[in-house]
């Protein structure tokens, strides 16, 4: 197991070596991830889809396999965005991954390839709109990108057989997506949790407990941000309108639409952003806002005065899964690897390093061998009364995700 420096914890050792490296990993790669998701908006959205005569919607069941030669060819290809796993401290190994493959003898080929969604996605749909390997046997999707793959029919189903540990060590916050019941066809890389995150010197003694604060509070007018991604300031709008952001309907989301262009309209709304709403949190130009929690554990090593509340309300989860393209060549393989995952070990040092949510139960006595800070905090490992305020975005059919990510790109000023 990596030795840390005297004095530091873990998530404060990675931070300090991610920022020697150009910036915070979890930072970086939230910002591109949740800046571009507006998918039917984007290039290579669903838009893109009718040139090549794909349907947008109506799920095919199960995906394409191809031969597997996992038996023969002990190797495994593993996408994944930049700097989302552990690294050494010459940071250019992998500690996991070395473990992974001392055990098994299956070499990892690891490839951070993966800078944004639409992207991405543009990268491998002609491949798999044409029944063609994509050279992956694995890789890591955002839950709304993931639910299209698995709506078209391009992402393999997953032999449970291969997944003891997977299949046992879910959380069962983590457990039933609607666009993917039971897990069929996915597995949680990292959780997401959605909050209000406050700089306390900034408040001046002002009390924010909820989403309603934010946007009516005069105390805070021109102080406050939201998130340029849909699913989060939306869904965190309609809890705290006391609707369910599983369960809404076209009404509810024009309504929340209208709460939040009110605010907008009256200057409460300092900008709409990515993550870089945390220079403006740190530096108490923002006053409170929506955030992200990886930010937020993050940002609490270097910033005292950043601290973040979980409304009455609840608050809103999503995920960035682990899948098995079509004409995967590894198949078995790569469910190996993502078995590995969840085991508590190797999840526990992912977690340490990375500081979003694990999906992993049981990683809490060795992520506290490793660091009892991160162990204990709730936005890494939430506990059982956390876990049950959480709630998911429900999936979109391809009419409604253009329409509403036009609404909220209209209310944005994106």
């Amino acid at each position: 197991m990596e030795q840390y420096e005297p004095g530091l914890s873990p998530a404060q050792v990675a931070a300090m070596r991610r920022s020697l490296r150009g910036g915070r990993a979890a930072l970086t790669r939230r910002s591109l991830l949740r800046a571009s998701a507006g998918g039917a908006l984007a290039v290579g959205g669903l838009g893109a889809l009718s040139g090549c005569g794909i349907p947008a919607a109506g799920r095919t069941e199960g995906g394409t396999s191809a031969e597997d030669h996992s038996a023969t060819e002990k190797t495994v290809n593993f996408s994944n965005w930049t700097e989302y796993i552990d690294v050494d401290d010459s940071g250019k190994s992998h500690p996991t991954l070395t473990q992974f493959q001392r055990r098994t003898g299956i070499a990892v080929k690891y490839t951070e390839d993966i800078n944004d969604n639409n992207e991405f996605f543009g990268k491998i749909k002609p491949q798999l709109a044409a029944g063609q390997s994509t050279g992956r046997d694995l890789i890591v999707l955002t839950d709304w990108l993931a639910a299209r793959l698995i709506r078209l029919g391009w992402v393999q189903k997953l032999d449970a057989s291969n997944l003891p540990h997977a299949y046992a060590n879910l959380s069962a916050q983590f457990r039933n997506p609607d666009w993917d019941p039971g897990r069929a066809y996915s597995y949680v890389w990292q959780g997401i949790s959605t909050v209000i995150a406050f700089n306390r010197k900034a408040l001046d003694g002002v009390e924010v407990k909820s989403v309603s604060d934010l946007l009516d509070k005069p105390e805070l007018k021109g102080r406050v941000g939201f998130l340029s991604e849909m699913r989060d300031s939306i869904g965190m709008t309609l809890l705290d309108m006391g609707k369910d952001p599983a369960k809404f309907t076209d009404d509810d989301y024009d309504a929340a639409v209208a709460r939040i262009q009110k605010a907008v309209d009256k200057g409460q709304i300092r900008r709409f952003t990515g993550n870089d709403y945390t220079s403006d949190l740190t530096k108490g130009d923002i006053a409170a806002c929506v955030a992200w929690g990886g930010d937020i554990v993050q940002l609490q090593a270097d910033s005292p005065d950043v601290d973040y509340i979980i409304p009455d309300s609840g608050y809103m989860t999503s995920t960035d899964n682990l899948l098995i393209p079509n004409k995967a060549r590894h198949k078995a393989n790569a469910e190996r690897l993502i078995d590995f995952y969840y085991e508590p070990e190797p999840a526990a040092e992912l977690a340490a390093y990375v500081n979003y949510v694990s999906p992993v139960d049981g990683v809490r006595p060795y992520l506290t061998k490793i660091d009892k800070g991160a162990a204990d905090n709730p936005l890494i490992l939430p506990d059982k009364a956390m876990a049950a305020k959480s709630h998911a975005f429900r999936a979109l059919s391809a009419k409604e995700e253009t329409a509403y990510e036009e609404k909220f790109a209209k209310l944005t000023g994106a």
